[in-house]
């Protein structure tokens, strides 16, 4: 291990730029001649000496949030339009694999809302992940039945 004593330099020396063409970093101060780099105040933002931008090594998300529940809605007007077209039973309990079979929503969904538009004539057994209040008090009103699935 070397002693460190008042000879030895412990830092280099800064070097002055724009000094004159004879210290070597004159004139042009080392930044070449015109262009955008070689003036004062500009920097390229996000630029990586050619290396691909963090901004483009991510993948893009966008709004689209990772783990948001599809989740299908369906009017009591629609529910009462198929027990008249006899697509549905109004005796059998309708839920979200009844909707499913009959092409009635997309198989990607995987939770169902019921809302109040349109009427409901017949009474009915409903198994849903959600139920507006109004829609639950049309099927109580007619005598039909609401269970919620957690």
């Amino acid at each position: 291990m070397t002693r460190l004593n008042s000879t030895t330099k412990v830092k280099s020396k800064k070097i002055r730029v724009g000094r004159g063409i004879g210290s070597g970093k004159g004139k042009t101060s080392g930044r070449g001649v015109k262009g955008q780099k070689s003036r004062s105040g500009v920097a390229i933002k996000s630029f990586e000496g050619g290396q691909m931008p963090l901004y483009r090594r991510l993948p893009k998300r966008g709004f689209n949030p990772l783990k948001k529940e599809k989740i299908a809605i369906i009017n009591l007007g629609k529910i009462q339009d198929l027990i008249d077209n006899q697509k549905l039973s109004s005796t059998d309990k309708i839920n979200i694999e009844t909707f499913k079979k009959l092409n009635i929503i997309n198989k990607k969904f995987n939770k169902i809302k019921v809302l109040a538009s349109g009427e409901i004539k017949k009474k009915i057994d409903l198994n849903a992940h959600f139920v507006s209040k109004k829609a639950e008090e049309k099927l109580k009103k007619i005598g039909g039945t609401v269970d919620l699935v957690k």
